[in-house]
């Protein structure tokens, strides 16, 4: 059974890229030494194919080849290859350029960057970890990017040193107090998490990822600040179910259908909470349906229209929700 939260404007980056080798029935096995082999050569091969009738390309790869010491046309090339959907061949190429210029911070941050779009995290982590122990105090990107890493792999203590580290270099910058938080976030750390979130939203008060960020890490503890919150970020239907999302992560189905009710009583169209409801309801057992609203007497909607004519509209309601972001 399938069980995903339909978050509303969800923020994310994934690029994963397999490559398998199949042997024939009558061939020997390969060695892992030959598997290798026979994968750099594809890769080779495809960057040629890629290059053929590619002018600006053909002209960088012979630049490289004119200039073997020039970091930045190394760096240019692999950017070419990622820029046409070759992550691989970019991967290879900066590969070579952290080898061949080891004291390169830019060489490394650019390998660990096509590294973690390849989902090679371990590799990303080994790589990192070995150049900031022989190039210790770079910029904060480089601590940021471990944490992020770490914290990727599921090792969120680890992680959360990284981030501090960071934040010791550049403590004024919103993305790296909302990594922070994100990560005692995931630890239930939630006090912690917040003030970090709100110190992005001192930094930067128009960042959306902080202001759902908070919401999430307020909805454990007091859900009228958390709906504020997410109310902040995005309209009241998509508001009241981000937190029905985070409710139902919590296990709180009771009120996530709150929410939900809400939600759709805004919008009763609104497609992620109609996904959310039908995962409640496999959750708690219960009716996919909500209750419907009281309906209001005729006197009462004579009350509520006299009242708003002779005192004008409401005040935007305050209770909402906001849009789930886990984005680093």
């Amino acid at each position: 059974m399938d069980l995903r939260l339909a978050i509303a404007a969800l923020a994310g980056l994934s690029l994963s890229c397999a490559t398998r080798v199949h042997t024939s029935a009558g061939s020997p096995p390969q060695t892992p030494s030959a598997v290798r082999v026979n994968a750099f050569e594809r890769q080779v091969r495809n960057a040629r194919d890629a290059g053929e009738g590619d002018y600006p390309l053909n002209l960088l790869r012979q630049r490289v080849a004119a200039e073997p010491g020039n970091l930045a046309a190394r760096l240019d090339l692999a950017k070419a290859y990622r820029d046409r959907g070759y992550p691989d061949v970019a991967l290879e190429i900066g590969r070579l350029a952290a080898a061949r210029f080891p004291e390169s911070a830019e060489a490394e941050l650019s390998l660990v960057r096509d590294l973690h779009a390849l989902k090679q995290r371990s590799e990303a982590i080994a790589s990192l970890e070995e150049f900031l122990k022989a190039h210790p105090r770079q910029a904060p990107e480089f601590e940021s990017w471990l944490g992020i890493l770490l914290d990727e792999s599921g090792q969120w203590t680890s992680g959360e040193a990284h981030h501090r580290q960071a934040l010791e270099m550049a403590p004024s910058r919103d993305s790296l107090h909302n990594n922070l938080g994100y990560n005692l976030l995931m630890q239930k750390k939630n006090a912690e998490a917040a003030a970090e979130f709100r110190e992005a939203l001192k930094l930067n008060p128009a960042s959306p990822i902080a202001r759902n960020n908070l919401g999430s890490a307020l909805a454990a503890g007091d859900a009228t600040q958390a709906a504020a919150s997410f109310q902040a970020a995005s309209d009241p239907a998509t508001a009241h179910n981000n937190l029905a999302a985070v409710f139902i992560e919590n296990g709180n189905f009771a009120g996530a259908r709150g929410e939900l009710q809400l939600a759709l009583g805004y919008n009763k169209t609104l497609p992620a909470a109609l996904k959310n409801l039908e995962l409640v309801s496999r959750l708690d057992g219960r009716d996919a349906t909500l209750p419907a609203p009281p309906r209001e007497t005729r006197w009462k909607r004579f009350k509520t229209g006299f009242v708003r004519f002779i005192l004008g509209p409401p005040d935007r309601p305050k209770a909402g929700a906001a849009q789930a972001a886990s984005v680093h």
